[in-house]
C-alpha cells in the first residue's frame, strides 16, 4: 500500500507541474512559489521560536518569499542568485536582534536561515531553469524542468522498490532506515539510464545527460539524508501529511531541493553563452 500512495504521489507531482507547464512561464512560478510556501510554513512549525521572532518570520513569509519569486518573474539572476544567502542571511538576525530576545538566539535564527535556503532559495531554482538563454533551445527551456523532476522523482521511487525487492546494508540506519546502498546504486543507475533515455528533450546529448542525471541524482540522495538528519534532531518522522504515504511537502521534495541548484548551475554554466 506504501508503494501505490508513493507512486501516486509521483503521478500527481507531474500532473501538477504538466498542468503548470501549460501556463508557461508564470504557471511554473506560481506553483513552485505555492510549493515554496507550504515546505517554509512545515519546517517552521516545527522548530523552536519565540514571539520575538514573528517579525523575521513575518519578512520571510511575506517579503523574502514573493521577492525571490518576483526576481526569477523579471530575469535578474544577478539579485535572485544572492538575494537569500547574501541579503537574507545578514538582515534577518539584525531584525531578530532588535527584538533583544537571547535566549537560544543562534539557534532560533539559523533554523530560520536554513527554512529560507531550503524551501525557498534551492526550491527557487526549479522555475528559474526557465529563465536560461540556450543556443538552439529557445522556447523549450520548460522541458529542463521535465526532465529535472522526471530524472531526480523516478530515483526516489526507484530507490524505494531497489531497496524493498533487494536491500540488506543500510546507508545511515540512524538517520534513514529504509535506505540501503543496493537501493541507492540500484535507483540511481536505473534513473540515470532513464535521464540519458531523455536527453531528446534537452539540450545535452546522450552521454551528457546521463552524467548529469547521475549527477542530480547523487545530491537528490544526498539531500534526502540531510533532511532525514534534521526530522531525526527535530524528533519527527515526518514533515507534514499533506500527501499520502510520504507525509508532507518537504518529505516529497527534499531530494529536489538539493539537485536542481546543482542542475541549474551546469545548465547555466555548461550551455549558455
Amino acid at each position: 500500500d506504501n508503494l501505490v500512495d508513493r507512486i501516486n504521489a509521483w503521478w500527481v507531482m507531474v500532473g501538477l507541474v504538466a498542468l503548470a507547464f501549460a501556463f508557461g512561464k508564470g504557471g511554473v512560478i506560481v506553483l513552485f512559489g505555492l510549493l515554496s510556501l507550504l515546505a517554509l510554513r512545515e519546517f517552521v512549525t516545527l522548530t523552536y521560536t519565540r514571539r520575538s521572532d514573528y517579525v523575521a518570520l513575518a519578512m520571510v513569509f511575506y517579503v523574502a518569499l514573493p521577492m525571490q519569486y518576483a526576481l526569477i518573474w523579471i530575469e535578474w539572476y544577478g539579485m535572485y542568485s544572492i538575494f537569500i544567502p547574501v541579503y537574507g542571511f545578514l538582515f534577518l538576525p539584525i531584525i531578530s536582534a532588535l527584538r533583544a530576545d537571547t535566549t537560544k538566539f543562534l539557534s532560533r535564527i539559523a533554523e530560520v536561515q536554513w527554512a529560507l535556503m531550503l524551501a525557498v532559495f534551492c526550491l527557487s531554482h526549479v522555475p528559474a531553469l526557465v529563465t536560461l538563454s540556450i543556443p538552439g533551445f529557445e522556447g523549450r527551456e520548460i522541458l529542463l524542468i521535465a526532465f529535472l523532476v522526471i530524472v531526480v522523482q523516478s530515483s526516489d521511487v526507484l530507490q524505494y522498490i531497489w531497496g524493498k525487492l533487494f536491500g540488506r546494508h543500510k546507508v545511515a540506519p540512524a538517520l534513514s532506515p529504509s535506505k540501503t546502498w543496493e537501493g541507492l546504486v540500484g535507483g540511481v543507475l536505473s534513473s540515470t539510464a532513464i535521464g540519458a533515455g531523455l536527453w531528446w528533450i534537452t539540450p545535452f546529448t546522450p552521454l551528457q545527460a546521463a552524467g548529469i542525471a547521475f549527477s542530480i541524482n547523487l545530491m537528490g540522495f544526498f539531500g534526502g539524508l540531510v533532511m532525514s538528519a534534521i526530522k531525526r534532531d527535530l524528533g519527527v518522522k515526518d514533515w507534514g501529511h499533506l500527501i499520502a504515504g510520504h507525509g508532507g511537502v518537504l518529505d516529497r521534495l527534499d531530494s529536489v531541493l538539493f539537485s536542481a541548484p546543482v542542475f541549474f548551475h551546469i545548465v547555466r554554466y555548461g550551455f549558455t553563452p
